[in-house]
């Protein structure tokens, strides 16, 4: 009876095992089964969180009435922008689109206005709509940029921005610092943070998720600290080489990271080196994004665009 009793004994001790067992097995299940549904959760408000923020690629030109032989027509500039793009994974359709260029001392705007400063001048028809229309349909990102020249940039923000923001497609307000303050020569007078910051202010009146990009070729023209809400977009030109103008940006990028940075390029001076590759664009757009990691916007030039991606013939 002795050898039964131990053998019960050892029985029931094998069974309150079993049952622990069971229930930590249950218990690590549960605590498994918490964290899962947290951790997707979390993984959803980060993904959330970057597809917000807009790191998609910004890949086109830039268009002026002054950089182009002949206007191409509508069809032209949204065919050419999706040509671009197509180049890239993750890229939008865009472009630097110039709505105010220099005037004597001031700024011509190409659309219907009623402005107060007198250097502000303008046309008395639009010549915007009908293409921004078309960029609103094809997905385009689309800068709105003007040349102020001694022109009030604090009315001009409202001016070009309210006229046209109900167009999806506008993304933020650009100033070429080369012209701001400066007439005779592409100078001008350096961005101080404040006074950045007071252009944001009006911008984001209009609209509080429009950017505001500065555009020069010269790091000092560009605010000393001033970086969220700002592109910085440098057309610098004049090179001997890929490697020289590569090398160059890359110091832009580096400066204003981690800020997102845009570049200009395709400038006639430099097709003496560009002509030799196959694919201008995509040639030196890979030197650029795999050397830039801020890099958010590539925008050939109109001066030479032609060159590059012909209108088909009529």
């Amino acid at each position: 009876m002795k050898g039964l009793g131990e053998l019960i004994f050892i029985n029931k001790k094998l069974n309150v095992m079993k049952y622990r067992i069971i229930l930590l097995f249950i218990l690590l299940v549960y605590l498994i089964s918490c964290k899962s549904e947290n951790l997707p959760q979390d993984e959803t408000i980060d993904n959330s969180i970057i597809e917000n923020s807009d790191t998609s690629l910004r890949t086109g030109y830039r268009f002026s009435s002054y950089g182009i032989e002949y206007d191409a027509g509508v069809d032209y500039w949204v065919n050419v922008g999706k040509e671009i793009s197509k180049k890239y994974s993750n890229s939008s359709p865009a472009s630097i689109w110039i709505v105010g260029v220099l005037r004597d001392n001031g700024t011509y705007l190409n659309f219907p206005v009623e402005p107060q400063d007198t250097l502000i001048k303008y046309s008395d028809s639009d010549y915007n709509e009908e293409i921004l229309n078309q960029f609103d349909k094809n997905g385009f990102k689309i800068w709105l940029q003007v040349e102020p020249g001694n022109a009030s940039v604090e009315e001009l923000i409202p001016l070009v921005l309210n006229k046209y923001k109900h167009h999806p497609c506008v993304i933020g307000f650009g100033v070429d610092v080369e012209w701001y303050k400066s007439v005779d020569e592409p100078d001008g007078e350096p961005v101080a943070d404040a006074l950045a910051q007071s252009w944001l202010g009006l911008i984001h009146s209009v609209n509080p998720d429009y950017k505001l990009f500065l555009k020069h070729w010269l790091i000092e023209k560009m605010p000393p600290t001033k970086r969220d809400n700002i592109v910085f977009i440098d057309d610098s030109q004049m090179f001997n080489s890929m490697e020289q103008m590569v090398s160059e940006f890359e110091d832009w990028g580096k400066q204003f990271a981690p800020a997102k940075v845009g570049f200009q390029f395709g400038y006639p001076y430099d097709k003496k080196w560009w002509s030799d590759f196959d694919d201008p664009m995509k040639t030196i757009s890979k030197e650029i994004l795999d050397r830039i990691p801020n890099t958010q916007g590539l925008y050939w030039v109109d001066f030479t665009l032609f060159d590059v991606f012909p209108p088909k013939k009529q």
